[in-house]
């Protein structure tokens, strides 16, 4: 069987390059599936993770207008389609313009959609841009109503949707654990790209106030650094620098997350998490705020870790303090945690995934 999934970037260190080159190593290892990714502008330049060197990559250069962008994208889009002759087609961007590819692409090639965000992802808030971002929210929901099948990675963010070709296939976990952090170390451990909705502007805040109080440990972030953003000016205006590590990513983040004794997330939107999955497997409790949406699938409230009325400063603040205080607590969720995530189990979901590409095939 042939694949092609569609992206902007395989390239970059986010979750969604790392499942995408997870899944893409499977199909071709273990069900010797042919793959070929198509990018745009560079996208398959420099992979930060490890690709199967069988898989075919494409790419497509737009570097105009919004309109002939769309129109070159088509038109490459085509060329590449029937050069390719794929089984299957997967979307896996959350552009516009890839939302729209049923629209304009004609073809009996069934096409699949993988949803990694929230619909509600816009955060422009005025009369205006709230007018804009609702007729955002609304052609989304009717292109996504278009594809075969619209995949989501929860039914949590299943019910976002008002589509009839909804299914729910979880993202997968790809940490093989042997080994587990002893949670002895006084490090706690956050990763996310420095993006607005990553919300590390709202984890140095609460960092500062937990800072006060045990000024002995450590906040470990790694993530794609934006100067835009100014994460490292903020944590020097809240006199945290000392304590507050800003890290590159790294591509065995497993063995950070066992260095550690505590993960945080203050995301202010999310899809399903993979550092929580991650974090989990090598057997760390977490606190996240419960943002939509992700969170709440993975954290069993005071059992694996703390889930976080979204928003709620103060609250997170006091459970961080408790697990910074109490490590049988630690370990008891660390356990819990463990458990609780090997429904993720790389195997189970990759036979999901054989299961309905061959389906579809066959149908």
């Amino acid at each position: 069987m042939k694949l092609l999934y569609i992206t902007q970037r395989a390239n970059e260190e986010g979750g969604v390059q790392r499942v995408l080159s997870i899944k893409t190593n499977y199909l071709i290892e273990k069900f010797n599936y042919e793959v070929c990714i198509i990018t745009q502008n560079g996208g398959n330049d420099d992979l930060f993770f490890e690709f199967n060197e069988k898989i075919e990559f494409h790419d497509i250069i737009l570097k105009s207008n919004k309109i002939f962008n769309l129109l070159h994208y088509k038109k490459a889009l085509l060329e590449h389609i029937k050069k390719i002759q794929p089984d299957c087609i997967i979307v896996c961007d959350f552009a516009l313009k890839s939302f729209s590819i049923p629209l304009f692409i004609k073809t009996q090639i069934p096409i699949i959609f993988e949803a990694h965000g929230s619909k509600f992802n816009e955060y422009k808030e005025s009369r205006f841009f709230g007018f804009i971002n609702n007729l955002k929210y609304k052609y989304r929901n009717y292109c996504a109503s278009q594809f075969l099948y619209f995949t989501a990675l929860s039914q949590e963010s299943l019910n976002e949707w008002s589509v009839k070709n909804g299914i729910v296939i979880s993202n997968p976990l790809w940490i093989e654990t042997r080994s587990f952090s002893d949670l002895e170390s006084k490090k706690i451990i956050a990763v996310a790209r420095h993006s607005y909705e990553k919300g590390i502007d709202r984890l140095l805040e609460i960092w500062q106030l937990i800072s006060e109080k045990h000024p002995d440990w450590q906040l470990e972030i790694y993530g794609k650094p934006s100067e835009d953003l100014q994460f490292l000016n903020l944590a020097k205006k809240l006199k945290i620098e000392k304590n507050t590590k800003f890290l590159d990513p790294v591509k065995d983040i497993a063995e950070k997350y066992k260095t550690a004794s505590i993960l945080v997330m203050t995301s202010r939107n999310e899809a399903q998490p993979m550092v929580l999955i991650e974090g989990m497997a090598c057997g760390l409790p977490s606190v996240a705020y419960d943002c939509p949406i992700g969170p709440r699938t993975i954290i069993q409230n005071n059992k694996n870790g703390f889930l976080i009325e979204d928003g709620n400063k103060d609250s997170f603040v006091e459970k961080l303090n408790l697990l910074i205080k109490n490590r049988n607590l630690r370990i008891n969720m660390g356990l819990e945690a463990q458990q609780s995530v090997q429904k993720y189990n790389l195997d189970s979901i990759m036979h999901q995934w054989k299961s309905l590409f061959e389906s579809i095939t066959k149908s």
